[in-house]
């Protein structure tokens, strides 16, 4: 049994007496569960974590740290260092709950992919493909040719190119046609489009040069018809999806500016945004414009996302007329951009089930789209059933409302339930930052000083995982 110290907790000879019990760094490292640890992640690896260790603790002495809890964690030394490097190597990118009722969510990966996808990205994953191999003539052949087919199927008549994501295509098809001349917009358009990029940004990037037109509320055809000129190169129109201005307004409609840009044989190139292929009114939200809607207003090329509303992979995806996007194709910068086999594979399948009508069934972010409010109050009640007894927590359910996010119909709302979540001894941000630390980790939100689940963005194979945090949580609260 270790001799007792006698020394008060503020005594410097206390400290000193305590650090004095320390195992120096090479002691350590001779111990056998910590020289084993060496042949995994290296020495120095180890040396490095059992020193950080050894400071903690020092510096945990310095708190007021027991002689006993020392002891302790002198004890579990061998477990701390090597659970410390495990941690060091485990991957940062890990699934996530995410239980904040906002269904396209960037923080958390925007669209969950549908089960058709996963298998679809599991098949090609395991071996070779015919990636950029034509298997009729067996010669080289294009990735292009990819998902090219299905979006030709479901918008006839026009060819489509796959990109890695949206703005790569806003700057892959105004380097294409405004390389050096001007671009007309609506001064009411130049958005920031998310992280701080921002459209006229990406604009310069592409070697295009800005002309601004109309003021931000107003912007007339007449605008765009003064500001044509011999450096004209693309007339753009960027879709409202993450904004909205309202009141004294006024704007040239999509079909008014693709009118006059053939008129003037101008390219007219919409950043759609979303990419919802289906109209949103059967879920009682806003009518949002589609992307077949788009190209009938007579532009050349419409660009959406593949991980917003499509429900599918990252993709910047541009559909329109043959020879547009022919030549977009036939830009160098198209290669640079180029998607990758697994994000074939997933849009593909994405695509397939709007192909064959399965869209609403197979597709995740449109199936929480379409839940009806009724539905997700039944999944909470049976969920809170299953839980049992929660200690100090309080649960209840209320009626709220979850959004689309990803910069889709921002201003509608989704009638929702959601599980509030109390604990009289603990502030709320204590228990989404439990939860967050949990694995996997549970994303929540808080309002009004209550912490709300909403069901509606949980998988139902995701919920013994989250009852599995509220039981972590409700044990560390008892």
């Amino acid at each position: 049994m270790s001799k007792r110290l006698t020394t008060t907790s503020s005594s410097p000879d206390r400290r000193k007496a305590l650090f004095r019990r320390v195992p120096s760094i090479e002691r350590i490292l001779s111990r056998p569960a910590i020289h084993s640890l060496a042949s995994t992640f290296g020495r120095q690896a180890v040396t490095d974590a059992t020193r950080t260790l050894c400071a903690e603790l020092k510096r945990a002495v310095t708190e007021g740290l027991t002689e006993e809890e020392l002891e302790e964690r002198i004890g579990a030394l061998d477990e701390a260092v090597g659970e410390k490097l495990r941690e060091e190597i485990r991957a940062s990118l890990r699934p996530a709950i995410n239980a904040t009722g906002i269904i396209v969510h960037t923080n958390l990966g925007r669209a969950p992919l549908s089960d058709r996808a996963v298998d679809a990205i599991s098949e090609i994953a395991r071996g070779y493909t015919n990636l950029e191999l034509d298997l009729e003539t067996g010669k080289r052949g294009s990735r292009h040719q990819h998902a090219s087919h299905l979006l030709s199927r479901l918008f006839p008549g026009k060819s489509a190119l796959v990109v890695n994501n949206a703005a790569a295509a806003v700057m892959l098809s105004l380097n294409t046609f405004a390389a050096s001349k001007e671009v007309v917009i609506s001064r009411g358009e130049l958005v920031e489009i998310g992280g701080s990029f921002r459209v006229p940004d990406i604009l310069v990037r592409s070697g295009a040069r800005l002309r601004e037109v109309g003021t931000t509320n107003k912007t007339r055809i007449a605008d765009y018809e003064q500001a044509i000129g011999p450096e004209t190169g693309v007339l753009l129109r960027v879709h409202p999806s993450n904004f909205r201005i309202v009141g004294f307004t006024e704007s040239a409609s999509t079909e008014e500016i693709a009118k006059l840009g053939r008129e003037r044989g101008l390219t007219v190139i919409e950043d759609f945004g979303s990419g919802n292929l289906l109209s949103l009114a059967p879920f009682s939200l806003p009518r949002e414009p589609t992307v077949a809607q788009s190209l009938a207003s007579g532009v050349h090329i419409s660009i959406f996302s593949g991980d917003k509303l499509l429900g599918g992979p990252q993709a910047g995806i541009l559909v329109g007329d043959h020879a547009a996007i022919e030549t977009c194709r036939k830009n160098p910068m198209a290669r640079a951009l180029r998607v990758d086999k697994l994000t074939y594979a997933a849009l593909e399948a994405t695509l397939l089930s709007f192909v064959e009508g399965k869209a609403t069934r197979e597709i995740p972010v449109l199936r929480m789209l379409s839940a009806p409010q009724s539905a997700i109050r039944k999944r909470s009640e049976r969920f809170i059933t299953a839980l049992g007894d929660t200690g100090q927590l309080e649960l209840a359910i209320e009626a709220t409302t979850s959004r689309i996010g990803g910069g889709a119909a921002v201003d509608a709302e989704i009638a929702t339930y959601a599980i509030t979540i109390v604990d009289p001894s603990t502030p709320a941000q204590n228990i989404v930052t439990a939860l967050r630390a949990h694995r996997p980790p549970v994303i929540a939100r808080i309002v009004d000083g209550r912490v709300l689940i909403d069901l509606r963005t949980v998988a139902e194979q995701d919920e013994d995982a989250l009852r599995a945090a509220l039981i972590s949580i409700q044990d560390d609260a008892s």
